[in-house]
């Protein structure tokens, strides 16, 4: 299911979660909560999750069956890199307020990262079963086939690997994941828009998306499954990224990018910083300042040593611009992701600055 970007992400990317970014917009339909979760939503927005969560909780200890507090909580714990209690918070919605389509779109989206594909399929088909208007969970139910039939192909050609016509199908599905951007599950970014009455009865809108959201906003981009990496091989990354030799721009483009990730993977936030234009598009509309404070706390507050990596990159140059692809792998901690990452870049004087940048 897709992060187009849950927030950036994080989990990137069936349409989902996009870490890797996504924007929130988190209405709330309901007066009672109009005094309660709008901070919560602002803090979500800086990324100040902790201090999110804190409020959140203080929210629900008041309110503990309010639908969107939760929801809030459970994208919160989603953002926090907590799957297992984000999973917890969603599952328990299900039970509470089985009409709501979102927290099993969510769910789905979570077990999709996880590689859970059968139970994002029966989580999936839940959501349409009470939303059968629900676009999203369709597309994101035909992206977790997508990803069955990929690991159903690949088994196919451990038992028979001269098999061309298994070979050429295993192709297309591989193809349709990691390019046609439509291999990917989204999750719910805006809150579902509830109606609570003296009994919390919940009546859900037409409309929905994935994992960043929780119920009673107007509906955003929503993330899909399709921004998960793709599940049936695990390729191992190599050990230092490979630079193509090519006319001198792309050249200095490519080493561009290599400094970029060594800076990242030695925790030299100057270096990784540095290689930002000034006017680099930060999301979810954050000030750059507040982005830089953001990326400095999850490079340098964690322990542990980071590895960042990636595949030879495509790149396509149109005058002082350049537009960056590569396949992303990320190791820390407890923690290991592998992501498609798109990057514009700009002249400026003799150095390639990052102007914008997308994972999926």
């Amino acid at each position: 299911m897709t992060s187009k970007s849950l927030f950036q992400p994080r989990f990137p990317q069936f349409k989902t979660l996009r870490t890797i970014a996504m924007g929130v917009a988190i209405g709330f339909t309901v007066p009672a909560f109009a005094d309660n979760l709008p901070e919560v939503q602002r803090l979500i927005k800086q990324g100040q999750y902790p201090q999110a969560l804190e409020k959140v909780d203080a929210h629900l200890s008041a309110k503990p069956k309010d639908a969107q507090g939760r929801f809030l909580k459970g994208l919160i714990y989603t953002e926090m890199n907590k799957p297992a209690e984000a999973i917890g918070v969603f599952t328990k919605l299900t039970e509470d307020y089985p009409e709501l389509p979102e927290p099993y779109n969510n769910l789905a989206v979570l077990f999709a990262q996880q590689k859970q594909y059968e139970k994002a399929r029966t989580a999936l088909e839940m959501a349409i079963r009470t939303h059968p208007s629900y676009a999203i969970a369709y597309e994101n139910l035909g992206d977790v086939y997508a990803k069955l039939a990929s690991q159903a192909y690949d088994k196919a050609l451990q038992l028979d690997t001269a098999n061309a016509t298994t070979q050429n199908k295993l192709a297309l599905i591989r193809d349709l994941i990691t390019t046609s951007g439509k291999g990917n599950v989204k999750p719910t970014i805006a809150t579902p828009a509830v109606t609570v009455a003296a009994k919390p009865a919940v009546t859900v809108a037409p409309t929905a998306s994935v994992v960043t959201s929780t119920p009673g906003a107007a509906s955003t981009s929503p993330a899909k499954i399709a921004d998960a990496p793709p599940a049936p091989v695990e390729v191992a990354p190599p050990s230092t990224p490979v630079i193509k030799k090519v006319d001198g721009a792309s050249e200095d483009i490519a080493k561009a990018i290599a400094s970029w990730a060594n800076a990242w993977s030695r925790k030299d936030i100057k270096g990784y910083l540095a290689a930002y234009a000034n006017d680099f598009e930060t999301p979810n509309g954050m000030s750059r300042k507040a982005w830089d404070a953001q990326r400095e706390s999850r490079i340098t507050g964690k322990p542990g040593s980071i590895s960042v990596t990636y595949d030879e990159p495509s790149i396509t140059i149109n005058g002082n611009k350049a537009i960056v692809k590569f396949r992303q792998h990320y190791k820390a901690p407890g923690l290991k992701s592998s992501t498609t990452k798109t990057m514009i870049l700009v002249r400026s004087g003799s150095r390639w600055l990052i102007k914008e940048e997308n994972s999926r």
